[in-house]
């Protein structure tokens, strides 16, 4: 794939993790078919703008950013942005007047008469040059009214969206919906015997922390507690295993243990992989893995 149909592909999966939704429940809720979900998000067929807006939607996320990716990807798709511009014609040779052409040969005489005749010339050119005058006045004028203006007051800058929770409003919430992905703490991470990843996640700013996975197999299955509930993700097919599965945040104050399981769905005894961090201190401590 090209570099821009990779990042909105990667763009796309992280906000399908973030729908929470299965291909299918996709399907249900757009005009567009599971299999066609799946080559979507695998990346194997460009997909329709309008299926982007879906997505956006649904994830509840603005539209503009993703939407300047799928540009991108399509100009490359269609091979617009490899194409040249088509050269620009030159311009023609001006063709020289009798007087012109009878002025550049050496040694031609003025015809008589001539000194007459170079008057109305003069004229037109002074005539020229006034309408030049009046064009460039009048165009700056109305540069000057199009122009902004250097002593209006400038637009105050937007301020930066912050979370939308913060502690147990944040318990069961998705950790990208709410604003709590950017910039947290991974407090540790583990790869399980089966080759996955997982990392436990959490932001001060919230007061909330989760946990993810990747590398992962279809049916495999990832918990995380505070204490308090129990919050799960699993990974319900091949789309999953190409990227980032979230649990939902449960709340957790500075000085919590948060305590992450991953169940593999290839384990025969079902015996999962546990460990734990603490928020906040110097840094986080980790326990060895927890057949419990």
């Amino acid at each position: 794939m090209t570099p821009a149909r990779t990042r909105m592909t990667a763009t796309l999966r992280e906000l399908r993790s973030r729908t929470g939704l299965s291909l299918a429940a996709l399907a249900e809720r757009t005009a567009y078919s599971k299999s066609s979900w799946e080559r979507y998000l695998n990346g194997k067929t460009l997909p329709p703008r309008r299926a982007v807006q879906d997505l956006c939607r649904l994830a509840r996320e603005p539209d503009g950013r993703v939407l300047a990716l799928w540009e991108m990807a399509e100009a490359e798709w269609s091979g617009r942005a490899a194409r040249p511009a088509p050269p620009s014609a030159p311009a023609p040779a001006p063709t020289p007047t009798p007087t012109q052409a009878s002025a550049s040969e050496p040694g031609a005489a003025a015809p008589a008469g001539s000194r007459a005749r170079s008057r109305p010339r003069a004229g037109g050119r002074l005539l020229v040059v006034l309408a030049a005058v009046g064009a460039v006045a009048v165009t700056g004028g109305a540069a000057a009214l199009l122009l902004p203006r250097h002593d209006a007051e400038p637009r105050a800058a937007s301020a930066p969206a912050g979370p939308r929770c913060h502690g147990g409003a944040c318990e069961g919430q998705d950790p990208m919906h709410m604003l709590c992905g950017g910039g947290p703490d991974t407090l540790t991470a583990h790869r399980t015997t089966t080759g996955a990843r997982v990392e436990l996640r959490h932001s001060g700013k919230c007061g909330a922390g989760w946990a993810r996975m990747w590398g992962t197999r279809v049916g495999d299955r990832l918990e995380v507690t505070a204490g308090g509930p129990t919050r799960r993700a699993h990974v319900e097919d091949e789309v999953d295993t190409e990227s980032y599965v979230y649990t939902a945040m449960t709340a957790a104050r500075s000085g919590a243990v948060l305590r992450a399981c991953f169940r593999p769905a290839a384990a025969a005894d079902g015996r999962p992989e546990c460990f734990e961090a603490r928020v906040g201190g110097t840094g986080a401590t980790t326990r060895p893995p927890s057949p419990r």
